[in-house]
């Protein structure tokens, strides 16, 4: 039998046990259809939905307050035998105390050693126990996570090995070099990214002297000064137990959610909550340039927002997916994108943080029409906060936002994210129940009013970051624009 013949056969073989597994598998299908149809019959139609919100998972959630003062927020979620922790430090980069990257490169180093164990032998431990271990650094917090098993012999160890290496951590100096020669690297990156630089110098001109201003990382000029003793120091402070909001999901009772909690609040430094930052104050409007040899200008618009505890809050939100937050659909993607082909993506939205945080417009676009589109974009605003928005965007907006609002909860880990923030922004208990009702509820006058109370079309800061080019006239709007720019964003 020649090769070609042979291969030939045992395709034919494998194909005939494909069609076997095939009927086997319809066959026993068909002796279960009584069931699965009993079943079917519980699911709801997404069409007969008529437009109202799908369900979200109702969370029963507890409170309490740890011996050393941390708040802990607890639902109890018994549908897999595993929990989620995690700790939400007010340690972000806004508690810097002018070392730009002290915040990052204290979380970057916690779990880069413990006493008896170095780096590797912590990944290691988390690996064999199943858990997983994560952390972050932003402006406003820094956080720690920890993802396990809820059998007692899969817990407790990697409870113990998480308290170690938030409560415990070593800052060895190797680690701490490595680290900074990352973090120097990543900054000689950002000179090749126009976006970046745009979003560096919005900052410094949104917020001026305020700790808002500096990249959570640091700067180059901040980072090598960085020492060992000083990343002991602020962990000692700002990782205290008075200072953390613990926010845990899953396969546990209350007793046992009380019982980690103590004792992650016990294995951290003694100490109270850290003072909150100050507002900033309103900066100079007007427009920067950054020269940069690229085909596309970036365009960044901003202005002070709102603080997380914004009580219209709601309404902005709701304003904001109609005019850019939502993606296809919104004014701006309709007007700048589809009707004249100027960009990819064009999109607004409020950053809302325990000081004011921005509110931005950014795109990007061809050089030569970037004076055309920022107008553009300048006048969709105005238009927007003077006529408000229309009844049917109002409709189609609540919506959307009802349609995607189970996503909130849809997992452990989305609930124990909504816990840590609603913990640390001081946020009500019933707050996920309450922002639905609150956008649902909302009018068009009312988000009309909102919108242009907070927002102000003569007080934009913008950073644009592109070449210096003759520019052209915008075409006209049209069913049929013209092919978006040429390649894809550079950011």
């Amino acid at each position: 039998m020649t090769e070609r013949n042979g291969m030939r056969y045992a395709i034919v073989g494998l194909v005939t046990l494909l069609l076997v597994g095939l009927l086997t598998f319809i066959a026993s299908r068909s002796a279960q259809a009584p069931t699965e149809v009993a079943e079917s019959a519980q699911l709801e139609s997404l069409a007969n939905l008529d437009g109202q919100a799908l369900s979200r998972r109702q969370l029963e959630i507890q409170t309490w307050q740890t011996a050393e003062g941390a708040k802990v927020l607890f639902v109890e979620a018994r549908q897999l035998p595993m929990f989620d922790l995690r700790l939400t430090f007010a340690a972000g980069s806004s508690q810097d105390n002018g070392v730009p990257g002290l915040a990052a490169l204290t979380n970057g180093m916690l779990n880069e050693g413990v006493p008896g164990k170095d780096v590797t032998a912590i990944a290691e431990g988390f690996e064999s126990l199943g858990a997983q271990f994560g952390n972050g650094a932003f402006r406003d917090m820094a956080i720690a996570s920890l993802r396990s098993l809820s059998a007692k012999e899969q817990r407790e160890p990697a409870l113990k090995l998480f308290e170690q290496v938030i409560g415990q951590p070593t800052f060895p100096e190797d680690s701490l070099a490595r680290i900074k020669n990352q973090l120097l690297a990543g900054f000689e990156y950002q000179k090749q990214n126009p976006g970046k630089l745009a979003g560096l110098q919005l900052f410094e001109r949104l917020y001026g002297n305020h700790p808002y201003a500096h990249p959570s990382e640091g700067t180059e000029q901040s980072v090598p000064a960085i020492s060992t003793a000083q990343l002991r120091a602020f962990h000692q402070q700002a990782y205290a137990a008075g200072n953390v909001v613990i926010a845990l999901v899953g396969d546990l009772s209350r007793s046992e959610a009380e019982a980690m909690a103590s004792e992650v609040s016990a294995a951290l430094p003694k100490g109270p909550a850290l003072a909150k930052i100050a507002q900033p104050e309103m900066p100079k409007p007007g427009l920067s340039h950054i020269e940069f040899p690229s085909q596309q200008t970036h365009l960044m618009i901003a202005q002070l927002g709102i603080d997380r505890r914004e009580p219209d809050y709601a309404a902005l939100t709701l304003g904001n997916q109609i005019l850019g937050g939502g993606g296809f659909g919104t004014r701006l993607m309709e007007e700048v994108r589809e009707k004249r082909g100027l960009t990819y993506g064009v999109y607004s939205g409020f950053s809302a943080m325990q000081a004011r945080g921005p509110f931005m417009i950014n795109l990007q676009t061809r050089a030569e029409l970037s004076a055309g589109t920022l107008k553009l974009v300048q006048d969709l605003l105005s238009d927007y906060l003077a006529s408000g928005p229309t009844q049917k965007e109002l409709d189609d907006a609540k919506r959307e936002m009802a349609g995607s609002f189970p996503l909130s909860t849809a997992s452990n880990a989305d609930i124990v994210g909504q816990l840590g923030a609603m913990g640390f922004y001081d946020l009500p208990l019933t707050y996920l129940e309450d922002f639905m009702a609150q956008v649902q509820s909302l009018s068009v006058e009312q988000v009309k009013t909102a919108m242009a109370k907070h927002l102000d079309p003569q007080a934009l800061v913008i950073v644009t970051a592109g070449p210096t080019v003759a520019q052209k006239d915008l075409p006209p709007p049209t069913d049929k624009p013209a092919a978006p720019p040429a390649g894809i964003p550079e950011h």
